[in-house]
């Protein structure tokens, strides 16, 4: 049986950056780059247009920046994952995109391996952070609004099962389906109808909200 092919779109104000990442993408079989933006507005026009499983968005880009593009995404295609690439890895940027409901974020320096296997992960539901990202979501978690958060977070956790705590502990650990489902000795469709219960029931957009909210509860 035939895999699905992954479509992406890439939106950069930088032509060669295109290209490069086209380049990478297009050398997996399983990945086509469906159409090109050199702005945020466009690439949210061509997401309407092509439906692609990914979006791939540079933060500085002119008429429409990636974060207010990716904001755009999650109300116009909603079924799109979008992973912000960029050049610049502040603080402020990550958690932004992860509170947007970003899939993922990738800092330029990225190979070209890794830059293919955050396109796989993101079309199959997963997430990924670059190294230099995850070091600023760490920062964050460590900070002075840790308790205060900690304290919403073990609320939000406290409406789950037993099960879906032990589900959300493992996305905590940054676990893909498959791997939880090994770890717990369940099917990896079972564990993404786990997920997708625990998505609803604590009000996160995505996994790395999810993730992000079990390290907050102690999980």
């Amino acid at each position: 049986m035939t895999s699905k092919v992954i479509k992406v779109v890439i939106a950069d104000d930088e032509p060669l950056i295109r290209a490069g990442i086209r380049m990478i993408l297009t050398s997996d079989p399983g990945i086509e780059v469906v159409a090109e933006a050199p702005d945020g507005r466009q690439a949210v026009e061509l997401a309407r247009a092509h439906h692609p499983d990914v979006v791939l968005l540079d933060i500085q880009m002119p008429v429409l920046d990636g974060l207010s593009a990716l904001a755009e995404l999650r109300r116009a295609v909603p079924q799109a994952r979008a992973l912000i690439l960029t050049t610049f890895g502040e603080r402020e940027n990550v958690m932004r995109a992860l509170a947007e409901g970003g899939a993922g974020f990738l800092l330029k320096d990225t190979a070209p391996g890794e830059l293919i296997g955050a396109v796989r992960a993101a079309a199959a539901g997963d997430a990924y952070l670059s190294p230099g990202a995850t070091r600023h979501v760490v920062d964050q978690l460590t900070s002075g609004q840790a308790v205060a958060r900690g304290e919403d977070a073990r609320r939000r956790v406290d409406a789950l099962s037993e099960r879906e705590r032990g589900v959300l502990a493992l996305l905590g650990e940054g676990l893909s389906n498959a791997e939880a489902g090994r770890r717990l000795h369940m099917s990896e469709a079972t564990v993404k109808t786990y997920v997708s219960r625990i998505l609803a029931k604590l009000e996160c957009d995505n996994r790395v909200q999810a993730a992000l909210l079990a390290r907050d509860a102690g999980l």
